[in-house]
């Protein structure tokens, strides 16, 4: 959920942290990949017991870590729409009744970590909904008006109400309500909705507590670009600026320095080993700027490739795999078509696997290191390698509406490749051919 009036990189709150020791993800972020889950749209029932039926599908996808959007109940006065907006809570330790009970979401938690995967559910502490128990209970914990009255922390959000984090008590209450999900049902960790509008040092304290029961995977929705003190307390943060980039490159035939620009400004940013999610849509996204497929028409294809690729984690959202060309309510029933097929299963199948497998490939790592490779269509063909040790990964990205015959003049990219989707040798010396928004995936 993000403010429509702003960039969503732009922090409301100070800024300042005074984190005294480096938080690193746990190893195996650096090669895992996030799927959201939009519950009430995912299948006819919209319930925690339905959407288990896919998980075999995604688990054989190669998904690793399940975000679920917000499982919490939701308001209903002031609510928008139908059903209302997930991130407009009454209650932070029960769950939405249109999705189950909580013994039914301790059962799925058990499920996706029984086949190997990881959960995180989606939190959002800058706001509530109008008829949060706590506004009854504790009052105090709420910013309000002159009169008394609640009120919206920004313009557009008039179904929720601002919390006030200047209240030590509504902080441990906070706290004390995200270590239920970690200790009564077992989440692996917190994706947490507009990090940068709660203040940074509640992130620090929460995160130092609770990843004492167990080391948690933290996600925050801000993006490093402007927000640099939370890169020093999440593992992962979003990539707007990128995908801004991107939409430009592709609606206004852009050049491509601007996307170099942007992807060496992510890697000035400290700290250096903070971890970026790299994607072409998500619930925000999807429902309110358009499908990936109305921003980036065929160039989506070789942008996803770019996310399972690049320096980062790709993060997927709810029926890309289909693909999805529709956009998905936000506030009322709309569920997923879904086929027996997903068209682009075996595709992110063979991306996700591939990312895990490979050690160049690893994000954030000191051992990899991602350069730009250099070809005969400079500002058509986005190409990079990444290498670990004589572990190599060459993409190539023809990022225009031509076919092209690629070679690479960069003289440190040399020897016989494999070519990841057909399995055929790939002689550096010689050229390649992409078809219009065409991707190669080569590796040694």
């Amino acid at each position: 959920m993000r403010p429509l009036f702003a960039p969503p990189f732009v922090s409301l709150t100070p800024i300042t942290t005074t984190m005294t020791t480096t938080v690193r993800p746990a190893p195996w972020v650096a090669s895992t990949n996030i799927y959201e889950v939009n519950l009430r749209q995912y299948t006819p029932e919209g319930t925690f017991a339905a959407f288990a039926r896919h998980l075999p599908r995604l688990q054989a996808m190669g998904v690793e870590v399940i975000w679920l959007m917000p499982v919490t109940p939701i308001s209903v006065l002031n609510r928008k729409g139908s059903l209302g907006s997930y991130y407009a809570c009454s209650s932070y330790v029960q769950t939405n009744p249109e999705f189950g009970t909580l013994d039914e979401f301790r059962q799925l938690v058990q499920q996706i970590r029984s086949l190997g995967m990881k959960v995180i559910i989606d939190w959002v502490a800058n706001h509530t909904g109008w008829d949060h128990e706590w506004t009854l209970t504790h009052p105090d914990y709420y910013n309000r008006n002159a009169d008394g009255s609640f009120r919206p922390p920004v313009e557009n959000w008039e179904d929720v109400i601002h919390l006030n984090f200047n209240n030590p008590a509504l902080r441990r209450a906070m706290t004390d309500a995200m270590r239920f999900w970690v200790e009564d049902c077992g989440i692996d960790g917190f994706r947490c909705d507009m990090a940068m509008l709660v203040p940074v040092d509640f992130w620090e304290a929460a995160r130092r507590e609770l990843d004492q029961l167990k080391p948690l995977f933290w996600l925050g929705e801000f993006d490093q670009w402007g927000d640099e003190p939370y890169a020093q307390v999440f593992d992962v943060s979003y990539s707007w600026h990128w995908m801004h980039s991107t939409q430009e490159f592709y609606r206004h035939h852009r050049n491509l320095h601007e996307l170099d620009r942007a992807l060496t400004g992510y890697q000035q940013k400290k700290p250096y080993h903070h971890i970026r999610s790299f994607f072409t849509t998500n619930h925000d996204e999807n429902s309110w700027n358009g499908t990936e497929y109305e921003k980036y028409g065929p160039m989506a294809l070789p942008l996803a490739v770019f996310s399972c690729t690049w320096n980062g984690i790709p993060l997927l959202y709810s029926g890309q795999e289909l693909p999805n060309h529709r956009r998905l309510h936000f506030f009322d029933k709309d569920e997923i078509e879904w086929t027996d097929a997903p068209e682009l299963h075996l595709f992110y199948k063979t991306l996700l696997e591939f990312r895990k497998q490979h050690p160049a490939l690893r994000a954030g790592h000191p051992e990899v290191i991602t350069w730009r490779v250099a070809t005969n269509h400079l500002n058509r063909v986005f190409s990079f390698l990444r290498k670990a040790g004589q572990r190599e990964v060459l993409v190539l990205l023809n990022f225009s509406e031509e076919q092209l015959r690629v070679d690479v003049s960069d003289q440190r990219v040399r020897g016989t490749f494999t070519d990841l989707f057909s399995g055929e040798a790939v002689e550096m010396t010689g050229h390649r051919q992409l078809k219009p928004w065409g991707y190669a995936v080569l590796y040694k």
